[in-house]
């Protein structure tokens, strides 16, 4: 069952990671909402009929690499969709990783942060390990206006987990980000480096 991992108002975040969606995509009771986020009556109550019920699918599309240090992809999945048989709300929920409003993943978004932040990459080799796209405007070759973008949002609190960041300029912010996120990820005896951790401290930071 679902938990209430939202990231908007009528968009919940599985616990099914992107990898794993796009291999199979989750039956409908696999990936079903405990309870309807606008009316809050249970999902498929014990006993009861579903309240909840599969309503079709959407494509949603993602980018970014799937692991730390592979090549970004696009990847477009078909994500479910409910409808409340109570009030009618329609609900959307999409794979792990996914952040609303948001094409990149949250994890490719973590490791671009902790790569400006921590690692103290240029932005246009940020984007050169991040961005699927491989032809940029001329106006672009020396910078990387998403992970600006990213930067100021992170502030705003994109990663809702996030205590409130500090810094001075967007490195300082990429980089209280990063550390942030990836303190997040799950413990291992010997942790990765900090761009690693961030990467999978994502889903939990959102």
């Amino acid at each position: 069952m679902l938990g209430r991992k939202r990231s908007n108002r009528g968009v919940l975040r599985s616990e099914v990671d992107v990898k794993s969606w796009e291999a199979r995509t989750p039956p409908v009771g696999a990936v079903r909402p405990a309870q309807c986020p606008d009316c809050e009556a249970a999902g498929a109550p014990v006993g009861g009929r579903v309240v909840l019920q599969g309503h079709g699918l959407r494509l949603r599309q993602l980018r970014g690499p799937l692991a730390p240090r592979e090549a970004p992809v696009v990847m477009v999945v078909p994500v479910r969709r409910f409808q409340c048989q109570l009030c009618g709300a329609l609900v959307t929920v999409v794979p792990a990783e996914t952040l609303s409003r948001k094409l990149y993943s949250g994890a490719a978004i973590a490791w671009a942060l902790a790569l400006y932040g921590l690692m103290q990459l240029a932005q246009v080799e940020v984007r050169r390990l991040v961005s699927p796209w491989l032809v940029v405007s001329t106006d672009s070759a020396s910078r990387w206006r998403t992970l600006v973008r990213w930067c100021a949002a992170a502030e705003d609190g994109l990663f809702t987990k996030l205590p409130r960041l500090a810094g001075s300029c967007e490195r300082e912010v990429a980089a209280a980000a990063a550390n942030a996120i990836a303190a997040f990820a799950v413990p291992v005896p010997e942790p990765p480096s900090r761009d690693v951790l961030a990467f999978f401290g994502a889903v939990r930071a959102a």
